[in-house]
């Protein structure tokens, strides 16, 4: 069965100083099952290898390995309505989320699926919510 991934998940398993056991596992099991994630999953990894590049955490050679890797993994990005985006804000304000993390959530929710992270305060907006986590 498919599950949400969130962009905490990839990049616990891009960099080592982030590594996890639940990245790692839930990384295991995206590749065997594959995984759903929202439009703006890709550009939200993107931008947080590039923040990670700027700041000396993860070097170009490194980066150029990643990104093969990180272009096969078995994602379906789904697209994200206006409409949609803007009703996340209430599941926004109401868990302390950013909008970003609020779309995740709502994914799961709407799908019936589990939610891969290892983001805390969107783990603890699941707990909340009843959407159940991938754990380690």
């Amino acid at each position: 069965m498919t599950f949400v991934v969130d962009a905490s998940v990839v990049l616990a398993w891009c960099l080592a100083d982030e590594s996890s056991e639940v990245a790692d596992a839930a990384i295991g099991r995206l590749l065997s099952e594959g995984g759903i994630a929202p439009a703006h999953w890709p550009v939200e990894i993107a931008s947080a290898l590039r923040a990670a590049e700027r700041r000396g955490r993860i070097d170009n050679d490194a980066l150029g390995q990643l990104i093969p890797r990180l272009t096969t993994l078995p994602v379906e990005i789904l697209p994200v309505e206006f409409s949609t985006a803007l009703s996340v804000i209430d599941t926004a304000r109401r868990y302390e989320l950013t909008v970003y993390d609020a779309c995740y959530l709502h994914l799961a929710e709407f799908r019936g699926v589990a939610l891969a992270t290892v983001d805390a305060r969107l783990a603890q907006a699941c707990d909340a919510a009843g959407v159940p986590l991938i754990a380690a």
